[in-house]
């Protein structure tokens, strides 16, 4: 029997979800499939610029593991963009991170509306 997948932590959900090469029709293309935790393995290591054993604590999974969500990532993304494949973002095994407010301590997820990074991410009720 195999052992279920540990959720992964995400700290951001993106607000596109779907890319495609220009000039094809939605309809003729192959689609690849990133999970929320591959897109946000490749968010923390290629676009924070964080090494891996950081990556992997924002993530709450060892750096095995991190190594092995980062390498599925990437193939899919070069696959997709190597043979012109539309890339999809959905599903996955994980949960959105909560903070706490500084000032009111209510605890609260990122909103993934807004395209601001997680350092000034505001409070929902108090807005600090």
């Amino acid at each position: 029997m195999v052992r279920p997948t540990k959720e992964r932590r995400v700290e951001y959900i993106p607000k596109i979800n779907f890319f495609k090469p220009a000039g094809v029709p939605k309809r003729d293309l192959i689609k690849v499939t990133l999970t929320i935790e591959e897109v946000e393995a490749i968010r923390l290591k290629d676009l924070e610029g964080l090494n891996q054993s950081e990556a992997a604590e924002r993530m709450e999974v060892s750096r095995p593991t991190f190594q092995r969500v980062l390498t599925t990532a990437r193939s899919k993304v070069a696959e997709a963009l190597i043979e012109g494949k539309a890339i999809k973002f959905e599903g996955g095994d994980y949960r959105l991170a909560k903070y706490s407010c500084g000032k009111c301590g209510k605890k609260f997820s990122p909103g993934h509306r807004r395209r601001k990074r997680l350092s000034q991410e505001e409070c929902p009720d108090c807005r600090e």
